[in-house]
């Protein structure tokens, strides 16, 4: 699907064919759109193909004028998902009358761009308008880290009682997540240190700026993802004991009533056989049996109190 968008004094607008200074948007295009869009911004086709490789990782390349970078951004994939939050890649071609943005599925970051929270988005400003982008995705990954640190403090209040699985493997997804966002965000840093020396962003002060302030949120990124991680791999270790004692505690409970409910079952046999017994002629004998059993129970239950067995 190709998008065209053109900044105005009101916003962004959709415009149906493209313009000078517009900012063209490709989700998942097909063969057709591939077709259209190379023609339109006059690159190599692999620039528009590549970035809708999964595996792409970020690099930056130049050819006939015409400028490729490619960047990981994050994408949150469901609680459902075995990896809830990933990475896929986002391709920016800038030439000299257009910039595009390729990527095989809808993410955040372009909605954070078209949704108008961003203040004076200009798409005849392709420079900053690339490193709005780059702000916004370094943006969304504090965002997504913060979403994970919230889900393991969930997992982790309900981990201290479990006896099951479950909340080990929702764990287990978050430090999956963690893995392929550290991984990006490395890439991603080594191609912004890329353009930083390069002088595609060098024309103006602000730019320069701008850029460095993307470059310090990625390193800030880089480093939250490395403590998460950290302390995720330990707390998997520290739980998975937990819930080995939570069972044994369960079963060392469940031990202790078979013994004691063991002891009036163990009475009502002996008194079961067909042999001479005491008290069998006694109309008290029910009552007596019953309330021997009462205390003998009584009394295991608090020795193993008093063991901590129960």
């Amino acid at each position: 699907m190709l998008t065209i968008y053109k900044s105005n004094e009101m916003g962004l607008e959709t415009l149906v064919q493209p313009i000078a200074g517009c900012w063209i948007n490709a989700i998942d295009p097909s063969a057709h759109e591939i077709a259209q869009l190379q023609q339109t911004l006059g690159v190599p086709q692999d620039f528009v193909t590549s970035p809708l490789d999964l595996g792409e990782m970020p690099r930056t390349e130049r050819e006939n004028g015409a400028t490729l970078i490619v960047l990981r951004v994050p994408c949150f994939q469901g609680e459902t998902a075995d990896v809830p939050y990933t990475t896929v890649p986002l391709g920016i071609i800038l030439t000299e009358r257009f910039i595009a943005t390729v990527c095989k599925i809808e993410t955040d970051v372009i909605q954070g761009m078209t949704c108008g929270r961003i203040r004076s988005l200009s798409t005849g400003k392709r420079n900053r308008l690339i490193l709005h982008l780059l702000q916004v995705t370094a943006n969304r990954y504090l965002s997504y880290l913060r979403e994970i640190s919230r889900a393991v403090d969930s997992l982790e209040d309900r981990l201290e009682h479990s006896l099951r699985n479950r909340e080990l493997m929702g764990l287990l997804k978050c430090q999956k997540s963690l893995v392929y966002f550290t991984t990006a965000l490395k890439a991603n840093e080594v191609m912004l240190q890329h353009l930083q020396r390069s002088k595609l962003f060098q024309q103006y002060p602000d730019d320069q700026d701008l850029l460095e302030d993307v470059l310090t949120e990625v390193q800030q990124a880089i480093e939250m993802t490395n403590i998460s991680s950290n302390i995720l791999s330990q707390m998997m270790d520290a739980f998975a004991s937990i819930i080995s004692n939570n069972l044994n505690v369960v079963m060392k409970f469940l031990a202790s009533v078979t013994i004691i409910a063991s002891l009036p079952t163990m009475l009502a046999s002996f008194y079961g056989m067909n042999v001479g017994l005491p008290l069998q002629n006694s109309p008290w004998a029910f009552a007596a049996i019953l309330a021997l059993s009462l205390l003998v129970c009584s009394f295991l239950v608090v020795i193993f109190w008093k063991k901590d067995w129960l």
